[in-house]
C-alpha cells in the first residue's frame, strides 16, 4: 500500500513537472510570437513599412509555414515511437534562433523570412504538447490541464508587450529580437534533459490504447476528426475567434500607439498588464467553468465561451469609440476576459472528439484553421483595410477597423453555440 501511494505521488509530481515545463516553454512560444506586434510601430517606421506590409509581417508570413507544417509535424508526434519531449526542444530552440535573426534583418524581405523561421519552429510545439498532456491526464481534469497550458498565451502576450515596449524605449526594436531569442535556446536543454516521454514510461489504459497496432495515416486520421460535426463547429468556432483575437491584439496596440499618442514602452506596459491579466483570469475561469458544469451536461464545456464572445461585443464598441487610453484600457477588461474563455475548453473538446491515436493531429488541425485564418490573415486583413480607410479617415482608420472587429464577435458566439448542442453525443465517446 505505502510503496503504492508512493507511486501515485511521484506520478503526480512528474505530471506537475510536466505541465509547469510546457507552461514555460508555451510562454517563451508566445512572447516570441507576440513581440512584434508591440515593436510593429518603430519597425514600420525604421523600414518604411505600409499597414498592409505590417499585417503581412505580423500575420501571413508567420502562418503560413506554421500551418503549412503543422500537421506532418502533428503526424510525427502521434507516432508510437516519436518522443515528444525531445520534439518540442528542437521546435523551441529553432524559433528562439530565428527570433533573435529578426533583430539583425535590414529590409522588409530579410525581416519577413526571420518571421517564417518562427514560425517553421513553432509549428512543432502546440500540438506534441497537447498530445503529451492527454496523455498524463484523465478526461475530468483536462480542460483544465489544456487552459493550465494556454495560460502561456496571455502570460508570454504580457510579457512579450511589456519587455519588447521597454526595450524598444530604451535599446532599440533589434536590440530587442536578440535580447529576447537567446535565452529560449537554454530553456531548449531543460527540456530535452528534464522531460520523459510518458509512453516510454507509463504502463496504463491510455498508452496502451495509443500504442496498440498500426500507427493511423494521415489521411485516415483527418478523416476521422473531421467525420465530427460537432469538430466542425468547434473549428469555425475558434478559426473566427482568433481572426478577431490576432487581427485586434496587433491593432489594437497601433491604435493606442496612433490615436492615443504613447510610446510602445506605455502600451507595452499598460496594456500588457491590463490585457495580460485578464486574459490570465479568462483562460483559467474558462477551463474551471468547463469542468465544473461540463461534467453534469457536456453542453457546458462550451458555454461559457459562446455567451462571452457575445458579451464582449458591446464593450470592446465603446472602448474602441473613448477618446480616452485609460477609459478604453479598463473597458477592454471585460472582452479580453469573455474572448480569454474558450482555449482549455477548445481544445479539451478537440482532444475529447477524436480517438487517442489522432490527439495530435486534431490538436494540429484547431491550429492549422486558428492561425491560417486568425494570425495568417486577422493582422492582413485588418491592416489592408486601414490602408482603405485612411484616404477617409487618417490616422483615425485603425478606430474603425476596430469598430467592425468588435460587433463580429457574435460570429464565434454563434459557432460555439452550435458545437455545444453536439457535445452530448459526441464527446468522449471515441477516446
Amino acid at each position: 500500500m505505502a510503496s503504492a501511494a508512493q507511486a501515485e505521488k511521484n506520478t503526480s509530481r512528474s505530471v506537475r513537472v510536466t505541465l509547469w515545463i510546457l507552461l514555460t516553454v508555451y510562454i517563451f512560444n508566445f512572447i516570441d510570437r507576440q513581440i512584434v506586434n508591440i515593436l510593429a510601430e518603430p519597425i514600420a517606421i525604421d523600414l518604411g513599412l505600409s499597414d498592409t506590409q505590417i499585417g503581412l509581417m505580423t500575420g501571413l508570413a508567420f502562418a503560413l509555414f506554421y500551418t503549412a507544417l503543422g500537421l506532418p509535424i502533428a503526424r510525427y508526434a502521434d507516432r508510437p515511437t516519436t518522443n515528444r519531449p525531445r520534439l518540442i526542444a528542437i521546435a523551441l530552440a529553432t524559433w528562439s534562433a530565428m527570433t533573435a535573426l529578426c533583430g539583425m534583418a535590414n529590409n522588409f524581405v530579410q525581416l519577413l523570412l526571420a518571421r517564417i523561421g518562427v514560425g517553421v519552429g513553432e509549428a512543432g510545439c502546440t500540438p506534441p504538447a497537447h498530445s503529451l498532456i492527454s496523455d498524463i491526464v484523465p478526461p475530468e481534469r483536462r480542460s483544465s490541464a489544456l487552459a493550465f497550458y494556454a495560460l502561456g498565451i496571455p502570460v508570454g502576450t504580457l510579457l512579450g508587450m511589456m519587455i519588447g515596449g521597454f526595450l524598444a524605449d530604451l535599446v532599440g526594436w533589434r536590440t530587442a529580437f536578440l535580447i529576447v531569442g537567446l535565452p529560449g535556446v537554454m530553456l531548449a536543454l531543460v527540456v530535452h534533459f528534464v522531460l520523459r516521454e510518458p509512453r516510454q514510461q507509463i504502463a496504463g489504459t491510455m498508452q496502451e490504447s495509443a500504442s496498440s497496432g498500426e500507427a493511423l495515416s494521415t489521411w485516415t486520421a483527418v478523416r476521422m476528426v473531421m467525420g465530427s460535426k460537432a469538430f466542425l463547429f468547434l473549428l469555425a468556432a475558434s478559426s473566427t475567434a482568433a481572426f478577431l483575437a490576432y487581427g485586434k491584439v496587433t491593432w489594437t496596440t497601433i491604435f493606442f500607439q496612433r490615436t492615443h499618442e504613447l510610446s510602445p514602452g506605455e502600451v507595452g506596459f499598460w496594456f500588457g498588464v491590463v490585457n495580460g491579466a485578464a486574459g490570465i483570469f479568462g483562460t483559467w475561469l474558462g477551463g474551471y467553468v468547463a469542468d465544473k458544469f461540463g461534467s453534469k451536461d457536456r453542453r457546458h464545456v462550451l458555454t461559457a465561451p459562446a455567451i462571452g464572445m457575445a458579451i464582449a461585443v458591446p464593450f470592446a464598441f465603446f472602448a474602441y469609440q473613448s477618446t480616452n487610453w485609460l477609459v478604453a484600457l479598463l473597458l477592454l477588461v471585460v472582452p479580453t476576459i469573455c474572448n480569454s474563455l474558450y482555449y482549455g475548453p477548445t481544445y479539451s473538446a478537440a482532444q475529447g472528439l477524436v480517438p487517442v491515436r489522432a490527439r495530435a493531429i486534431a490538436a494540429a488541425m484547431v491550429l492549422f484553421f486558428q492561425n491560417l485564418i486568425g494570425l495568417g490573415l486577422g493582422p492582413l486583413f485588418f491592416g489592408m483595410l486601414s490602408d482603405l480607410l485612411q484616404p477617409a479617415y487618417g490616422e483615425e482608420s485603425v478606430r474603425y477597423v476596430l469598430y467592425g472587429a468588435a460587433f463580429l464577435g457574435l460570429l464565434p458566439a454563434f459557432f460555439f453555440w452550435r458545437c455545444s448542442l453536439r457535445l452530448n453525443a459526441e464527446l468522449d465517446r471515441k477516446g
